[in-house]
This record gives structure tokens, C-alpha cells and sequence, in this order.
């Protein structure tokens, strides 16, 4: 058994996110040391302007090769539906994964410590500078660039999951309740969140039974 796969089958054992990843190239993927953990990180908060989930998940996915993008999609849908910023929660399970609390820790203060002290240089600037029409623009341009990313970061991973036609219906059914009929995130996770447990593990169920 290599080191990859044993920590991720002692993943499995402590939460059940690794489940539907399967071996999903288990053997080409590598592991992180805590270092690299908090490198990784410390990069896609600098550069995440905006919103970090997109460098994150480059980072991880495919410069990194930590996890595949099938594992890396289910522990972001866990730190979506936890209380806190979803990218911190992926953070802290992502370094537990690995390192446990230490790994946890390594990650999280990689996440935050570069742009805590960007905000801190960004929020004295704004406030003598923030009136100046030009600096609005620029706000206002950097806004949808952050959407842009966001949208195509969701694109490029819809793609390359290829996902069952039954997810990705569930998927665009809550993405209408959320952005058209402002239904609140937890109801639409009590809601659709069973349907979709159901739906996989029949998915699962069928595809053993071959």
C-alpha cells in the first residue's frame, strides 16, 4: 500500500467525502507536507483577488496534483454546506486529510495570513482614496473579474466531473431556487440534499450490482 493511498483510505475512516471518489488515480496523485500545505494555500489567498475557491482549486487540482477533481468537488460541497466561508471549511478538511489538526492548522493560516495583510494596506488606501471616481471604476472592474472567475471555475469543473444527467438537474434545480426564487441555502440543502443522497447511492447501488 503506498503512503497516498493510506492516508486517503484513513480519510475515509474519520469523514465520508472520499466515498464517491473511488481510485480515481490515487497512485499519480501526491502528498502534501505540511509545509507545502501552507504554501499552496498561501498562494491562492495572495492571488485569489475576489474570490479564492478558483486559484484554490487550481492549485490543488492541477498544479499540485494533492487531489483529482472528483475528490477535491465533494469536500467543497461539505464546506459549502458547514457555517463559515466554504473555502476555509475546505481548507481545514483538506489539511486534516492529510496531517490531521496540524495539517488543518497549516492550511488555514496559509489561507489567511497573506490577505489579512493585503485588506490591512487595502482598507488604509480606501479610506483616504476610496471617493476618487477612478478608484471606483477599478473596484467595480475588479468585481466582474471575480464573478468571471467564480462562473468559469464552476464550468470547468461541471466538465470535467461528468456528472450524471440526475446531479446535474439536481444541481440546476438549486441553482434557480437559490439566484431566482431566493429560497435561504439551508432549506434548499434540507430539501434537495436527501434527494441527492438517494440518488447516488442508487446510482452506486446499480453499478456495484453489475
Amino acid at each position: 500500500m503506498t503512503q497516498r493511498q493510506g492516508l486517503a483510505k484513513g480519510a475515509d475512516r474519520s469523514f465520508a467525502v472520499g466515498d464517491f471518489a473511488g481510485s480515481d488515480a490515487l497512485d499519480e496523485m501526491v502528498v502534501p507536507t505540511r509545509g507545502a500545505l501552507f504554501l499552496g494555500y498561501a498562494k491562492a489567498g495572495l492571488f485569489g483577488f475576489g474570490g479564492v475557491a478558483a486559484w484554490a482549486r487550481r492549485i490543488i487540482v492541477e498544479e499540485k496534483h494533492w487531489l483529482t477533481e472528483r475528490e477535491y468537488a465533494e469536500i467543497l460541497g461539505l464546506g459549502q454546506v458547514l457555517p463559515g466561508p466554504n473555502v476555509g471549511n475546505t481548507a481545514v478538511l483538506i489539511g486534516r486529510r492529510f496531517h490531521g489538526l496540524a495539517g488543518s492548522l497549516c492550511a488555514t493560516a496559509g489561507l489567511y495570513i497573506g490577505p489579512l495583510c493585503v485588506l490591512m494596506l487595502l482598507a488604509s488606501f480606501y479610506q483616504a482614496y476610496g471617493q476618487v471616481p477612478r478608484i471606483g471604476a477599478l473596484m467595480q472592474g475588479i468585481a466582474a473579474a471575480a464573478a468571471g472567475m467564480v462562473i468559469g471555475t464552476a464550468v470547468k469543473m461541471a466538465s470535467r466531473l461528468q456528472a450524471p444527467p440526475e446531479m446535474i438537474a439536481l444541481g440546476l434545480l438549486a441553482a434557480v431556487a437559490a439566484f431566482w426564487w431566493r429560497i435561504p441555502l439551508p432549506l434548499i440543502i434540507l430539501g434537495l440534499g436527501p434527494v441527492g443522497i438517494f440518488l447516488a447511492h442508487r446510482r452506486q447501488s446499480a453499478m456495484v450490482s453489475r
